[in-house]
């Protein structure tokens, strides 16, 4: 069975990827990958 709990503790596990791999860029690559169009990123 697949809760709302877990649900939510899989978008956290994901979020926090996210930030991670965001804080490793330096603040210029993180400005530069902000203004890329979002249908341009594959998943």
């Amino acid at each position: 069975m697949y809760t709302i709990e877990m649900a939510y503790a899989r978008m956290r596990e994901l979020q926090d990827l996210a930030n991670r791999s965001r804080a490793h860029q330096s603040p210029t690559a993180a400005r530069k990958a902000g203004k890329k169009p979002r249908a341009a990123k594959k998943r």
